[in-house]
C-alpha cells in the first residue's frame, strides 16, 4: 500500500526543515517503511474526521488511582468504572502506565510495557473495548534507568546519539525553565563524564531529536500505541523536543514540524487518531500548536482555565474570566481545546501572565498555602525564580475546611459547570470527579508537592465513603455525572459550537452556546459568588420570546415576558437555560 503522493510530499518538505535535504531522502524512506508496516497491521481501522461531539467528555486517572492489595490495579479501575461510571464518559486518559523510576510515571524505563503492578496490554485492551483511550507519550525525556540509556552509557550505536551532551560551561542563561534544578547533569560514561541536558530532573534524561534514530524510535512507538488502542495521544511537554543553544528551547519551529510530520503519518495509518499537545505556558502561545487547524494538534490543553476559574472562585469575580473567555470563540479548522480543572499535576500559573497582576496572583499562592497547598518554582535563566504552579487539590483550592460542606460542594461544582459550558472537549480528574482533598500524607510520604493531588485510594474504603449519601464524595460525583448527562443531550455544547461571553454582571459567569446549525441556543449562567445575584437576560440570546425558558440543571420553568428575563441566581447556583420546545 503506497503513501498518497501529496502526503510523501508533504512529508518530504518537514524532513527537510528539520533535518536538511542530505538525509531526508533516506529518512523518508524509512518513515514510509514504518508507515506502511503498520497499515497492515491495523486494516482500515479509523474513525470519522468530525468524530468529537458534544457526548464526548474524558476521565483521567492513573491506572492504580484505585487499587485493591494483590490485583492488578486496571482490572480494580475497570471494576469501578462499571459500578460507579459506566456511559457517563465516552473516554478515558490513563496517564503513563509503562514501567517508570520517578515522578509518577513520567520518568518511562520501557515506553512498550505496562507496568506489572498495573496489569499487561489485556487490561488495556479491555478498557478500549469500552472508552476511547487517551495515551500519554512522554518523549522529551526518558528514564536514566532505561534500556536506552543504559546502552547510551556503554557508548553502544545508535544510542550514543540518543540524548543532548554539552559542556558544562555552556552558557544556557536564555533557556526557559520548568523547574529550578540544574540543566545539565553529570553521568559517568565508557567515554568518560558527560554533562546531558536533563529539562526536568537528573532521572529524566532528555532525548536527542536531532538524532535521526529518535524520531524513527518515537514514530515506531506511536503506531505502536494506535496498535494498542489508543484513539488519542498526548505529546507531554511536547514544546521542549527540539534545543538549540542561544534561544529559549521552547516552542521552536523544529518542533512543531515535528508535530506536524506525526500527524500525518497518524492520519495515513489510522485516520481519526487526535494529537493533544500539553504545553503549559500562556495561551498565546499555547495555541500556536493548532497550527493552520488542520494540520497540527486536535487539541490543546486549556491551560489558563484552571487558574482564572479558581481566581474567580476565590474573589467571587469573573471578569477576568470573562474577559478572556471573550477571545476564545475563534478555532481554527478542525482544531478544539482540550479543558481542565485539574490534573495529576499543579494549578499552571504561567497561563496567567499578561491577565492576572502580582498582586491577584500573590493572593492566590497566599489563599492556597492557607487551604494546605504548596507553590513550586521556576528558573528564570537569571538566578531568579518566579511561582510556577500550585499544588493544591482543586477541591481545597476553591474553599475552607471551615466553610460548611454543603457550601465546598456547590462551589466545587459550580466551578466544574464553568468547565462544562466552554467550547471544547472537557476532561475531568479522577479526584475532582470523586471529591478527593489533600493527601497530605502522600507529600509526607514522596517528598513531593505534587503528590498532594495524587492519592491511591482502596477500593474498599473508597467504596465505604461513596455509600454515605450526603458525604462529599458521594454529592460531588452524583452532581458532576448528572451535569455530564444533561451536557450530552445538548447540541449547543458541541466542542466547535458557538460561544459568546454576555456581561451580565460580573459575579456572573455568563455565556451562550449555539448549535452549529443555529437550532439550539442555551444561556449559561453561573454565580461565582456566595451571594444572591441577578441578571437580566436578552431572549433574543435564546432565539426570541419562545415560552417557556427552562432550566436544565433544575427543571424550573420562567415566564419570560416579551424580551427579557429577570432572574436571581443563589450562591454558586448553575443554571443553562433553553427555551421551551
Amino acid at each position: 500500500m503506497q503513501i498518497k503522493e501529496i502526503n510523501q510530499n508533504e512529508m518530504m518538505k518537514k524532513l527537510r526543515l528539520v533535518y536538511g535535504e542530505e538525509h531526508s531522502t533516506d529518512l523518508l524512506e524509512r518513515v514510509k517503511g514504518l508507515v506502511d508496516q503498520y497499515k497492515g497491521i491495523l486494516g482500515e481501522r479509523s474513525y470519522s474526521a468530525d468524530s468529537l461531539t458534544e457526548k464526548d467528555t474524558m476521565l483521567i486517572t492513573y491506572g492504580d488511582s484505585i487499587y485493591e492489595e494483590g490485583l492488578p490495579s486496571l482490572k480494580v479501575l475497570h471494576q469501578f468504572l462499571n459500578t460507579y461510571v459506566g456511559n457517563t464518559f465516552s473516554a478515558l486518559h490513563i496517564l503513563p502506565f509503562f514501567p517508570y523510576s520517578s515522578d509518577d510515571g513520567f520518568s518511562v524505563i520501557d515506553y512498550f510495557e505496562v507496568a506489572e503492578n498495573l496489569g499487561d496490554w489485556s487490561d488495556i485492551s479491555n478498557l478500549a473495548d469500552q472508552y476511547e483511550l487517551m495515551f500519554d507519550a512522554v518523549i522529551n525525556h526518558i528514564s536514566a534507568q532505561s534500556k536506552w540509556f543504559q546502552k547510551y552509557l556503554q557508548g553502544k550505536d545508535p544510542y550514543k546519539e540518543f540524548f543532548i551532551e554539552m559542556s558544562p560551561d555552556t552558557d544556557t542563561s536564555s533557556v526557559r525553565r520548568p523547574r529550578s534544578l540544574p540543566l545539565l547533569t553529570p553521568f559517568n560514561t565508557v567515554s568518560g563524564t558527560k554533562y546531558l541536558w536533563t529539562t526536568f530532573s537528573e532521572d529524566q534524561i532528555d532525548l536527542n531529536f536531532k538524532s535521526e534514530e529518535v524520531l524513527l524510535k518515537v514514530i515506531e512507538l506511536l503506531l505502536f500505541y494506535v496498535e494498542k488502542g489508543a484513539r488519542y495521544i498526548r505529546l507531554d511537554a511536547v514544546g521542549f523536543i527540539w534545543k538549540e543553544v542561544g534561544t529559549s528551547c521552547i516552542h521552536l519551529d523544529q518542533a512543531h514540524q515535528l508535530i506536524q510530520l506525526l500527524r500525518s503519518i497518524l492520519e495515513q495509518v489510522a485516520p481519526g487518531t487526535k494529537l493533544i499537545t500539553e504545553t503549559n505556558v500562556p495561551h498565546h502561545e499555547n495555541i500556536s500548536y493548532f497550527g493552520d487547524g488542520t494540520n497540527e494538534a486536535h487539541m490543546v490543553y486549556q491551560f489558563t482555565l484552571p487558574p482564572l476559574t479558581l481566581h474567580a472562585f476565590q474573589t467571587g469575580r469573573a471578569q477576568h474570566l470573562l474577559k478572556w473567555a471573550d477571545g476564545l470563540d475563534f478555532l481554527p479548522g478542525d482544531a478544539t481545546f482540550f479543558n481542565f480543572l485539574a490534573s495529576h499535576d499543579g494549578i499552571g500559573l504561567t497561563p496567567t501572565e499578561g491577565i492576572l497582576d502580582t498582586v491577584e496572583v500573590d493572593r492566590m499562592i497566599q489563599l492556597v498555602e492557607a487551604r494546605g497547598g504548596y507553590v513550586s518554582y521556576k528558573e528564570n535563566g537569571d538566578g531568579t525564580h518566579s511561582p510556577y504552579e500550585l499544588n493544591i487539590s482543586y477541591f481545597n483550592a476553591l474553599s475552607d475546611s471551615e466553610e460548611p460542606d454543603a457550601v465546598r460542594i456547590r462551589k466545587f461544582l459550580a466551578a466544574h459547570a464553568v468547565l462544562l459550558s466552554l467550547k471544547g472537549v472537557p476532561g475531568i480528574y479522577i479526584h475532582s470527579l470523586l471529591g478527593s482533598q489533600n493527601d497530605e500524607q502522600g507529600v509526607e510520604n514522596s517528598g513531593r508537592y505534587r503528590s498532594i493531588n495524587r492519592e491511591k485510594l482502596e477500593i474498599h474504603r473508597l467504596t465505604r465513603e461513596l455509600q454515605k449519601e450526603k458525604g462529599i464524595r458521594s454529592e460531588v460525583l452524583h452532581g458532576l455525572t448528572d451535569f455530564i448527562h444533561i451536557r450530552k443531550q445538548q447540541p449547543a455544547f458541541h466542542p466547535k459550537a458557538r460561544q459568546e461571553v454576555l456581561f451580565l454582571n460580573e459575579h456572573v459567569f455568563s455565556l451562550v452556546r449555539t448549535s452549529r446549525d443555529a437550532g439550539s441556543k442555551i444561556v449559561v449562567l453561573i454565580n461565582v459568588s456566595n451571594e444572591v445575584q441577578t441578571v437580566e437576560v436578552d431572549l433574543e440570546k435564546l432565539g426570541g420570546a419562545l415560552q417557556p425558558v427552562v432550566d436544565l440543571i433544575s427543571g424550573d420553568a420562567f415566564d419570560a415576558g416579551e424580551e427579557r428575563l429577570n432572574l436571581s441566581l443563589s450562591s454558586y447556583q448553575v443554571m443553562w437555560l433553553q427555551t421551551g420546545k
